[in-house]
């Protein structure tokens, strides 16, 4: 049991769906029963989503997925000593990804993606345009080598950028990457729409990259956000530094943690003097409950649960 870690997949795919209200259901029994917890939004246009458990209930999901119509899934795993999520959410939604509003065949007409040990001379290629696709307060603590950050609080406004800023260049290549390649999936479709000629988007990701390339070829340099309790990682899929502000949900490196503004749970430089009195003393009951919960070994959605808790 020492070495036993939960399995996180990460898992996209553009297909058209139907009765959406069954699939949730479906999935929800099915995860609920096999203690499998993260985010999986369902839309129209396909499936996304991130969820851990144990090795085995997540190999049955894999094929329940499958089963359910879903057979070319860009699906990624990687492993974690404690669970990365608080709870199960499985939504209905618009987009599995949010960006345009309008009808993208995605599905069918999308940038071509290139494998990590191709990616390096693509993006070392001084005639490529190289664009980070994702928000920026992830690009701010890691990005690829001569990469572009677009500067955008959320990806919807990342068609902003691209009709303002490269409406110019598009007959000249330009390589996308994001955390999965979901985001890129979108962009790239986008932007093939509006005329562009040459667009390439990482295969798998940054995640997929980090997980197959040695740190010695790395063109990665710093951390890259992930959407769980792990919050970071870096090269070879190594556990990062980072932690999230309670209160703010500001990305916190060590020496924002160093920082007599900072109390773990409750606050942090960046937001010590913006949130309210009435905030202060939920957090701290929050964490009062958390503390009850460990000592009387109640379950609580914030404990760090290992998988000796789950079997």
């Amino acid at each position: 049991m020492k070495n036993l870690k939960f399995t996180i997949i990460t898992f996209y795919q553009f297909k058209k769906n139907r009765n959406l209200e069954k699939l949730q259901n479906l999935l929800k029994d099915f995860c609920s029963f096999h203690k499998i917890k993260g985010t999986i939004l369902l839309a129209d246009e396909g499936i996304n989503g991130t969820v851990a458990g144990l090795t085995k209930p997540i190999k049955l999901l894999e094929l329940e997925i499958q089963k359910l119509g879903f057979t070319r899934l860009e699906l990624k795993r990687s492993f974690y000593e404690l669970m990365p999520f608080n709870r199960l959410k499985i939504k209905i939604k618009n987009e599995i990804v949010t960006f345009d509003g309008s009808q993208l065949d995605v599905e069918n007409h999308s940038g071509k993606h290139v494998v990590f040990n191709e990616w390096n001379a693509l993006i070392e290629d001084k005639k490529t345009i190289v664009i980070d696709v994702r928000n920026n307060f992830e690009v701010e603590i890691g990005s690829f080598e001569r990469s572009i950050n677009p500067k955008t609080k959320n990806f919807s406004e990342f068609k902003k950028y691209v009709d303002k800023n490269l409406s110019e260049n598009k007959n000249m290549k330009i390589a996308m990457y994001c955390t999965g390649g979901i985001r890129c999936e979108k962009a790239s479709s986008y932007m093939l729409n509006k005329g562009f000629k040459n667009i390439f988007q990482l295969k798998g990701g940054i995640l997929q990259y980090l997980e197959d390339i040695s740190i010695k070829k790395s063109k990665w340099q710093g951390e890259c956000f992930v959407f769980d309790n792990r919050v970071s990682i870096k090269n070879e899929m190594a556990s990062g530094t980072y932690e999230l502000c309670h209160a703010c949900r500001n990305l916190l490196g060590l020496e924002d943690r160093l920082s007599k503004n900072y109390v773990k749970g409750i606050s942090c430089s960046k937001c010590i003097n913006k949130i309210s009195k009435d905030k202060i003393l939920k957090l701290k009951e929050r964490n009062k409950q958390i503390e009850i919960s460990k000592k009387k070994g109640l379950y609580n959605p914030y404990i760090k649960y290992t998988p000796s808790d789950f079997s």
